[in-house]
């Protein structure tokens, strides 16, 4: 029963990282109606340029992840206004391929600048143990989950009590009725690609400890969080949390009391929960079903 809360515990802290990025694929979807392909490399961007602080430049680990927070937020919103704003209007076909297209982008100006070499990432939490009735939990999953829980929730605050926060739901909703009440929908648009550049920040610095910083780092996690966001429901913030930490404790332990799924075959299991939500329950288990008329 140790081993199995300890799983449960582990599962929590990974489930926190495709939680942090599938609430941003989820962010966009609501706004524009896509995916964003590109979250998990703009992620892995912006983990190196925290590491370039803490390695290069001698930053503190905080100090470093507050600043990194804010120039992802910065580049978000400038990638939707020089990038996205000009075919917002196009097809979902034509801004899919752009995302992706961007995807190269980052991948290669990453590898271009810091090579392609392994590095190892610095953890913002000490690499203890403590004992909770018997069970050693990692003090690195008890730190990943508790910045998730606080950031989701400094984001339900933002969302639910401040002007900008309700504009940007209200922009999601019905951009033209927003319109006509005088919200700027371009610019909120913008905010919220700079949020959910900030999420990805977050999932790629809390994830970069736990495996190794290189370009291709962040594309398993990718793959997670939009099962995560599958699972919970697309177009719902709480269902991509939920199936985030869902997806994370649920993959732990199938990977570790089934034997022949083991740590290689987990990806395959997320791509598996993917087509049987799209096939079963494409709303996912919290998002709300659309009714459509032929």
């Amino acid at each position: 029963m140790t081993e199995f809360f300890q799983q449960v515990v582990s599962g929590l802290a990974l489930g926190a990282i495709y939680a942090a990025l599938a609430l941003a694929l989820v962010l966009i979807h609501r706004a524009t109606g896509v995916i964003n392909f590109a979250q998990g490399e703009m992620a892995m961007f912006t983990t190196y340029i925290a590491w370039t602080l803490t390695t290069n430049h001698g930053w503190d680990k905080w100090l470093a992840f507050a600043a990194t927070l804010v120039l992802a937020f910065i580049g978000g919103v400038a990638i939707q206004r020089t990038v996205i704003r000009p075919i917002e209007r196009a097809s979902i076909l034509t801004i899919v391929i752009v995302t992706i297209g961007l995807v190269l982008i980052f991948n290669g100006a990453a590898g271009w600048i810091w090579t392609a070499e392994v590095r190892f990432f610095p953890s913002l939490f000490p690499n203890d143990t403590i004992s909770v009735g018997g069970v050693a939990i990692s003090v690195i999953d008890l730190g990943t989950i508790a910045v998730v829980l606080v950031l989701v929730a400094l984001l339900w605050a933002f969302f639910q009590f401040t002007t900008i926060g309700l504009a940007l739901r209200a922009s999601a909703l019905n951009p033209d009725a927003s319109r006509l009440v005088g919200v700027r929908v371009g610019w909120m648009l913008a905010i919220g690609w700079g949020l959910a550049a900030m999420l990805g920040a977050v999932a790629g610095i809390l994830t970069a400890p736990t495996t190794t910083l290189d370009p291709t780092m962040m594309q398993a996690i990718l793959i997670y969080a939009f099962a995560a966001a599958v699972l919970g429901g697309i177009d719902s913030p709480f269902g991509a949390v939920a199936g985030g930490l869902l997806l994370g404790v649920g993959l732990n332990l199938v990977g570790n009391y089934i034997d022949f799924v083991g740590a290689d075959l987990r990806l395959p299991v997320a791509l598996l929960i993917i087509l049987v939500v799209l096939l079963v329950r494409p709303a996912g288990l919290f998002g709300k079903a659309i009714a459509r008329r032929v």
